[in-house]
């Protein structure tokens, strides 16, 4: 191993694990309120004008298939009778396919690609803020966002075929001599479903700190596209501690997606006084909230792996998280 990859073995030895500073690094983040607003303004500069195109697209499939979805009889879809459901959702679905592929076929590349602009432009914008002398590599940092955004992707054609396994497993171990007269075992569906989602989230939340880091080792090191995606893969000790802290943020991302869904069935209870627009503002509010905590926490890992960076190339400066934000300070 080179110089460079001795020093960061021995300094990352040394150091704590890589989730024990983690509250100081969240404070540091939100003494910060800049770097929330830098991470703000990129994503949702690229998601707004997005929902509102999605949002066109789906207005005109609506107008053009409306009649046939309700000859399908989707809207009166009943979780009683699991097969007949099937059927008109698989009805609504041969009825929608043909508009949303059309739609798809030029909108999906597309923002792949103005995500893959945003998110260069944008993370790149975030780590000067939060270090200052990190150099501008925007065409680099596209191209690896783009990567990232195509594994994503790829997870959810993952995810996608192996819902779908699962539904023909069910239909293929129906029994007609069954009492539920050959009908599909939803349980055994929705358990094969739930498993899949978790197991294809993990693996992506232990994975992806590849196409995390490679972003940044790209700036921080100045590596090339190949450069940055292979030296990702020769961190050493280093590695472990980047997949502790993604392995965090994934169950932070759940843990937030749980509080979002329990906050937004709050009114239910009070549906006879809480209905309409004012719950559909409630929902808004809720889902605003949502978006910035995630952004927040999405900070909060740029700014770990930063630190765990400093703390494998200059342990004596970077030793605590916020020892560059006293010095920041000073000066």
């Amino acid at each position: 191993m080179d110089a460079a990859g001795s020093g960061i073995s021995a300094a990352v030895r040394a150091t704590p694990r890589g989730t024990q500073s983690f509250v100081q690094i969240l404070a540091l983040c939100w003494r910060r309120p800049s770097l929330l607003g830098v991470e703000i303004l990129w994503r949702w500069s690229f998601g707004v004008p997005l929902l509102l195109v999605l949002g066109w697209q789906g207005q005109r499939i609506w107008s053009a298939a409306r009649a046939g979805l309700e000859a399908t009889g989707v809207f009166q879809f009943s979780l009683q009778y699991p097969l007949q459901g099937a059927l008109q959702v698989s009805d609504a679905l041969d009825v929608l396919g043909p508009p949303v592929l059309h739609a798809a076929a030029w909108l999906l590349p597309a923002g792949i690609a103005a995500w893959a602009v945003a998110a260069g432009l944008g993370r790149n914008a975030v780590l000067r803020g939060y270090r200052p002398e990190t150099p501008r590599r925007p065409a680099t940092m596209i191209v690896l966002q783009l990567l990232r955004v195509v594994a994503l992707c790829t997870t959810f054609v993952v995810w996608f075929e192996a819902v779908r396994w699962a539904a023909n497993f069910t239909l293929a171990t129906a029994s007609p001599a069954s009492d539920a007269g050959g009908e599909p075992n939803l349980v055994l569906y929705c358990a094969l479903v739930i498993f899949f989602s978790f197991g294809i989230f993990t693996v992506w939340a232990l994975l992806s700190w590849v196409f995390s880091i490679a972003p940044l080792l790209a700036a921080l090191e100045g590596q090339s596209v190949a450069g940055s995606l292979l030296r990702s893969l020769r961190l050493g000790p280093l590695r472990g501690k980047l997949v502790e802290i993604n392995l965090a943020m994934g169950i932070v991302k759940l843990a937030l997606i749980v509080l979002a869904m329990v906050f937004s069935a709050t009114p239910l209870p009070f549906e006879d006084v809480v209905h309409g627009a004012a719950l559909y503002a409630w929902w808004a509010v809720v889902t605003v909230l949502y978006l910035i905590a995630s952004d927040f926490f999405q900070v909060a890992r740029l700014v770990a792996f930063v630190q765990l960076w400093n703390i494998a190339t200059n342990p004596d400066l970077c030793a605590v998280p916020d020892i560059r934000e006293n010095s920041l300070q000073r000066k």
